[in-house]
């Protein structure tokens, strides 16, 4: 049996995602802060695949320790995680000059570090059973810069460069790498813009890819994979 862990799984394109998962069979491991989306969210993934093993834990992905104790947490109920996906993410409208004082540092703690340390985490147990996969949610702020979001710009970029450097140290492994850039995707970050649904990309668009991706040969893989709406440029 597959196992996957999920950051970010409670909501918008990471909750497609272990959907998505739930419905290929794979065991999930999710994380939240909210303890009653958590379970609503686990019964909802048991009543889609009864035959699923999901585990889920309290905690804050934003938190080195937090995040850790959920890996291993994790890894001990389930077994070796075969499959990451860094979807953890936040979106923080604001030029770098008008930026709180904290914000790039709180962006660093949610969109990059998170990936950083659970791929030290789990990647040389990958390395060591010659198997794995993992998906970066990037985006294209990480290609072209929106300045009116310089921060996020700033730690998406560096995502997408964590991702090219792990794809290199894992190539000679066996490690799949897949770095998913999405372009404006309907989920919460836009709950107070007015946006037309069709103009959108959706979460579900981006968890059919990684299924695709994932399905894929054992000699095939994705590296990059920009997602955009058909109308617009982002």
């Amino acid at each position: 049996m597959e196992n996957a862990l999920i950051t970010g799984a409670t909501k918008g394109m990471g909750r497609a995602i272990a959907i998505a998962f739930a419905k290929q069979g794979v065991n999930l491991a999710v994380c939240a802060r909210n303890a009653a989306d958590l379970s609503e969210f686990k019964t909802e993934l048991l009543k889609i695949n009864a035959g699923i093993k999901v585990f889920t834990a309290i905690a804050d992905g934003s938190n080195k320790t937090e995040l850790l104790r959920f890996a291993a947490a994790a890894e001990k109920e389930m077994g070796f995680i075969n499959i990451l996906v860094n979807n953890l993410g936040a979106y923080k409208y604001a030029s770098i000059l008008d930026d709180d004082d904290d914000a790039l540092q709180n962006l660093l703690n949610t969109n990059l570090l998170p990936a950083y340390e659970l791929y030290r985490f789990f990647g040389k147990k990958m390395v060591a059973e010659r198997k794995g996969h993992i998906f970066n949610i990037c985006s294209v702020a990480a290609l072209n810069v929106i300045p009116e979001a310089g921060s996020y710009s700033v730690t998406k970029a560096a995502l997408l460069s964590l991702s090219n450097v792990m794809k290199l140290e894992m190539q000679p492994h066996g490690i799949k790498v897949t770095a998913v850039i999405p372009g404006s995707t309907l989920t919460n970050s836009w709950k107070d813009v007015p946006v037309e649904k069709d103009s959108m990309v959706l979460p579900e668009d981006i968890a059919s890819a990684i299924i695709a991706i994932y399905n894929m040969s054992i000699g095939a893989n994705v590296d990059e994979i920009i997602i955009k709406p058909v109308k617009g440029q982002l």
